[in-house]
């Protein structure tokens, strides 16, 4: 007799819209593939805040005609995108798996990161470029303007900061924690230009100062770009020695051999396995199973395994005519 689906799945359960075969049996791996993020009302406020200074100051810079000014305004809009993203991104990871997509929302957050870094990349190469005009071209700067406003600008930066710093709980919130600190450094660049230029008058400063934050800002745009893409890539997480893993799982009594082994994470701090292993003859599957499970949780923090068994042929059990 054929089980009617209502047997299969349970209304409390997440994987009730499919059809109950994405719940975890006895053994599996405990997590969900889907991610709550109780603290995401942080960057939803720190999203209101930089999107709303950083109209504020880039109308400003164009009043004062000042790059550093309207860089700090650039960073700041390219922040307010990388903030949306990511609270974006926070919300559609914490819905729940789906018929369609079986593994849930969790590498949108990889996506937006990746999306963060292109745009943060964009944005130092197009301050570097306009930088590098101005000091063949320069232009007469606001000194007082741009330090006002940078200095607001600076105080609500520290202020997103502290904000983002208390939500480290996903990549896409460290990728949005790396603009708003480039941005930071961005106003304390714009001060330190204002100051100069209306106490000495010297416009040189304002193009430097620029180039100086993009340089020190695309080193940690590099990074988020690497790890990003290292993630959709499906690389093996860099916790995870992948040698050591197969060997592990070889030397274990009752595993001759393994093969086609994957190892990757299926979002960020989710390490998978993937593998076939060879049995010897005699073997008690249920028991070897709960024993490498145990040992690639304990020893690789690896949770999520997904083990096939094969069994070796016994030769003198095959029939010949």
């Amino acid at each position: 007799m054929t089980k009617s689906m209502t047997d299969v799945t349970t209304t409390s359960h997440p994987s009730v819209h499919l059809g109950g075969f994405a719940e975890h049996g006895e053994g599996d791996a405990n997590h969900t593939h889907q991610h709550n993020y109780s603290q995401s009302h942080y960057l939803g406020f720190a999203l209101l805040l930089t999107g709303s200074f950083a109209l504020v100051e880039f109308f400003a810079g164009l009043h004062a005609n000042s790059l550093a000014l309207i860089s700090d305004a650039g960073h700041m809009l390219t922040d307010t995108a990388a903030l949306g993203l990511a609270y974006f991104a926070q919300k559609m990871a914490s819905r729940a798996a789906s018929a369609k997509l079986s593994f849930g929302y969790t590498r949108v957050e990889v996506v937006a990161a990746f999306v963060n870094g292109l745009t943060m990349a964009a944005i130092i190469l197009w301050i570097m470029g306009n930088a590098i005009w101005r000091l063949f071209n320069p232009i007469v700067v606001d000194g007082s303007t741009v330090t006002w406003v940078a200095a607001i600008g600076l105080m609500i930066n520290i202020v997103v900061a502290w904000l983002l710093h208390r939500d480290q709980t996903s990549l896409n919130s460290r990728a949005a924690f790396i603009h708003v600190m480039g941005d930071l450094l961005g106003s304390v660049a714009a001060i330190i230009a204002g100051v100069v230029i209306a106490w000495k008058g010297w416009m040189p400063i304002d193009p430097l100062l620029s180039i100086f934050v993009a340089l020190l800002i695309a080193r940690s745009t590099w990074f988020l770009l690497k790890e990003s893409v290292w993630h959709l890539m499906d690389g093996v997480p860099h916790h995870v020695d992948y040698i050591e893993v197969g060997e592990a799982l070889s030397s274990m009594e009752g595993i001759a051999s393994v093969h086609d082994l994957h190892i990757w994470d299926m979002s960020p701090s989710h390490p998978t396995l993937m593998a076939h292993v060879m049995l010897e003859t005699d073997v008690e599957w249920p028991v070897l199973l709960d024993a490498a499970r145990l040992m690639l949780h304990e020893r690789f923090e690896i949770e999520h395994v997904t083990l096939q068994p094969e069994w070796k042929l016994d030769k003198s059990c095959v029939l010949t005519p």
